[in-house]
């Protein structure tokens, strides 16, 4: 597992701007109050609990490091899951007219940071690039690849690998000079993919050892499944000069043998179980999404809206049963529509409408709740361009205002002092340059809770926000800590610690040990230090947290850690004893369906409020699922229906009431004979409910030209089928024939057929499934290619 965060002064102090000045113009939605069968501790004061806290413990176990070296930076990276095993590259860097003069350090920890080693000389001193130089390998593999700077005049590269958890390292030199961090295979750690910066791709089958190239002309690449690789070529130049012009390739023997598997490629990515690529529309000023199922074998187009030369696509979330879309507006407006798809990724249903997605810097907010199940947060811009934040609690069913805080007051920005809404700071507000030093947190062993920065108002405000937290999945949220703060969770959810943001030197760290009620100060140093960073092992497992910063006088800066083990704090094991039962997104325990998402309810085993012990290691979330019967809640408007406002049943589309409904999926002409209603991806729900539905094969293919000849794609109209169906139905049922065909297989955009979700709609039940939030680093407005990852 590798985590890496730059702590070089000054890169995590943010200025606040007004940006949120404007008032809201309309009020937030009613919310539904879930909150589940938690205790939540009466308040009783905060003092100590089980006979009380040893700070001394905390003393005796507070380590102190000093790194003597010339650095502006500090990059961490964490080697395999519970091993205790960091490395440390300091980088210290003057570029001058002709060539850049840098120098780095590299330090390892065996033990959470406690102690570290300098083992420079194991890299022959050799300066480490900043950007990509750690690329850790994946799960326990214990590998490490360092890049180091340019070598010669050659273009040629250097990397420094190690198989034993950067004990030893082997020096490399490369047949060419990397543009990017080297690629793991996610399945086998020895197989690596690199680009050079002439743009060759690169396949190493023996772990960096040895190396073959493998194409020229190369824009991306991606390991798919197995030991497929995907990657796109340009023919004129360049990959900006042929934008929309690439082809997409596919091998499957490391370079062997190559399948072009599309044309007129803008830009491809890959997300659950699903190939997406963006392709130009043969009248070049637009292009479309396509999907396939078999690595590329055959595509079917999404039934998405097209979109022009300023805009762009987005995945937001994907896993094996369906996609969360983002399609941006036209014209610069920083906003566009979230789409969710079925579970062949093809048919899409409009989720929520303004979702805020900026060209300019390519941020979003939308963030993956991990520690429960079907939540998601983000922001939408109103009409008056304030930005407000809505949470789904059923995969993008139903979006709707956090639930205000009771220990909190509505700022000015309310009209009504006594009803407004929590608004979640996160990747916008960061870019902004607003005080707020960290992004939501969730982790999926800490179950229910989320610790994020906030206003409460009518939008989100430019003061100062507090941090929050949540202890079942967003239903309710109490204030937690005054002011900006830095924070991370350690031992599952059982400590939660906080560094609060100020430009003061600081020597004072927070912990609680029941979900936020109750804090406790612990000096861990007599000398403050300028603070620039927490990091704890990514997995919330450890018991340690370091914090890092430095000291400087008028000609040297001392960088410096303080990692502190809690180990002794809470120290004895947690016991039966110490948990309770807790239903997640239940409300009423008395209706048979509470609790219900996706078909299922699930009951956790979670740590109560007042015990202080450690769930330790070896803790893993206890759940018991139970399925539930299907209701409407289990499905979504079909083709053709959509659901009105405050209504809870799909009824047809007014122009296609009463006509055959066929549209173009799987390749195929389908005739659809349908009540209204589809099960939800993923959805597990038995009995009960079930609208008929079946699609009917016309036996006519869906051609299309967008991709090359030997694909099969969903499409634009065909005339011999069109023929066809006019001669077999009466004219009534031809005019909604046409409509669908026009609108649908011909690739535009009929705005009402995307139907609104249903209230509780659903989309993720399988088990294990990660659902990664989309980054735009690096993003170009000319380029979907930082969007579809």
């Amino acid at each position: 597992m590798e985590m890496t965060a730059l702590l070089g002064a000054g890169i995590l102090l943010l200025l606040a701007a007004p940006l949120y000045s404007r008032e809201l113009r309309f009020q937030p939605r009613a919310l539904r109050v879930r909150r589940g069968t938690h205790e939540v501790d009466p308040e009783a004061g905060c003092g100590p609990r089980d006979g009380g806290f040893a700070l001394e413990a905390l003393s005796n176990n507070t380590h102190k490091r000093v790194f003597n070296d010339l650095s502006g930076s500090v990059s961490l990276s964490w080697i395999g899951d519970s091993t205790g095993v960091i490395l440390v590259l300091t980088t210290f860097q003057i570029p001058l007219v002709i060539m850049s003069f840098g120098q780095s350090k590299l330090y390892r920890s065996e033990d959470y940071g406690k102690t570290f080693t300098d083992i420079t000389d194991l890299i022959n001193n050799t300066f480490i690039r900043t950007e990509f130089g750690m690329a850790i390998g994946p799960d326990n593999s214990g590998k490490v690849i360092l890049t180091g700077d340019r070598s010669g005049p050659y273009h040629t590269g250097r990397i420094f690998r190690s198989s034993d958890f950067a004990k030893n390292f082997v020096l490399t030199d490369l047949p060419f000079h990397p543009s990017t961090q080297i690629i793991y295979n996610p399945q086998n750690s020895n197989l690596l993919l690199a680009l050079s910066i002439e743009g060759s791709l690169w396949v190493s089958k023996t772990f960096g050892e040895k190396w073959k190239e493998i194409h020229k002309d190369v824009c991306l690449a991606k390991w798919g499944s197995g030991l497929t690789i995907f990657f796109t070529t340009f023919l004129n130049g360049s990959c900006k000069a042929d934008l929309g012009l690439l082809e997409l390739k596919r091998t499957k023997d490391f370079g062997k043998t190559f399948k072009t598997i599309g044309s007129k490629i803008y830009s491809f990515g890959l997300g659950g179980r699903f190939l997406f690529a963006s392709v130009m529309t043969e009248k070049g000023n637009t292009r479309r999404i396509h999907v396939s199922l078999d690595q590329g074998e055959s595509w079917n187009m999404a039934q998405l809206p097209s979109v022009g030369h300023e805009q762009f696509y987005s995945i937001l979330a994907a896993n094996d049963d369906m996609v969360f879309m983002h399609v941006d507006e036209p014209g610069d407006t920083g906003y566009g529509t979230i789409y969710t798809s079925d579970d062949q990724g093809i048919i899409y249903s409009k989720s929520l409408e303004r979702h805020l997605y900026t060209t300019t810097g390519g941020d979003t907010d939308f963030t993956n709740v991990t520690s429960l199940r079907g939540v998601y947060i983000t922001s939408v811009l109103s009409e008056d361009n304030s930005i407000q934040s809505v949470i789904t609690f059923d995969q993008g069913g139903e979006w709707m205002h956090l639930r205000k805080p009771e220990n909190a007051k509505c700022d000015s920005t309310a009209k009504n002092k006594e009803k407004c809404s929590l608004h979640i700071h996160a990747s916008y507000s960061i870019s902004q340059k607003l005080n707020v030093p960290m992004a939501p947190l969730s982790e999926p062993n800490a179950v229910g809770i989320i610790i994020a920065h906030g206003s409460v108002g009518d939008a989100i405000s430019i003061i100062n926000p507090d941090v929050y937290i949540s202890d079942d999945g967003g239903y309710t949220w109490t204030r937690m800590l005054e002011g900006p703060h830095h924070y991370a969770i350690l031992d599952s959810g059982g400590i939660i610690v906080a560094v609060e943001q100020t430009d003061r030197p600081i020597n004072v760290i927070k912990f609680s040990t029941d979900e936020g009620q109750c804090w406790h100060n612990y000096v861990f140093s007599k000398e403050p230090i300028t603070f620039t960073g927490l990091a704890s092992e990514p997995g919330a497992k450890s018991m340690n947290v370091s914090i890092w910063g430095f000291r400087e006088s008028f000609l040297s800066r001392q960088w410096i850690s303080y990692t502190i083990d809690f180990n002794d704090l809470l120290n004895r094991d947690c016991e039966e004893k110490d948990y309770t039962k807790w239903l997640a997104h239940s409300s009423n325990p008395s209706n048979p369906a509470d609790g219900c998402i996706l078909g299922y309810k699930e009951e956790y085993l979670r740590l109560r409020k007042s015990s202080a012990c450690q769930n330790g290691r070896d803790y893993v979330v206890t759940k018991q699922p139970s399925v539930c019967a299907c209701t409407l809640d289990d499905f979504l408007c079909d083709f053709g229906y959509y659901r009105p406002e405050n209504h809870s049943e799909c009824v047809e589309q007014p122009e296609l009431k009463g006509h055959d409904l066929e549209f173009c999926l799987y390749g195929k002409q389908e005739r659809l004979k349908t009540k209204g209603y589809r099960k939800i991806p993923g959805d597990k729900c038995v009995g009960g409910e079930n609208p008929n539905r079946e699609e009917t094969d016309l036996k006519k293919k869906c051609t299309s030209n967008y991709l090359n000849s030997s694909q099969m794609s969903s499409s634009s109209s065909s005339l011999p089928v069109i023929l066809a169906v006019i001669g077999l139905m009466l004219t009534t049922v031809v005019a909604g024939v046409v409509v669908i065909k026009k609108y649908v297989c011909g690739g535009r955009f009929l705005v009402h057929r995307y139907s609104v979700l249903q209230q509780h709609a659903e989309a993720n039940g399988l088990e294990g499934v990660d659902i990664a939030a989309a980054s735009k680093t690096g993003y170009h407005d000319d380029s979907d290619e930082d969007l579809l990852e």
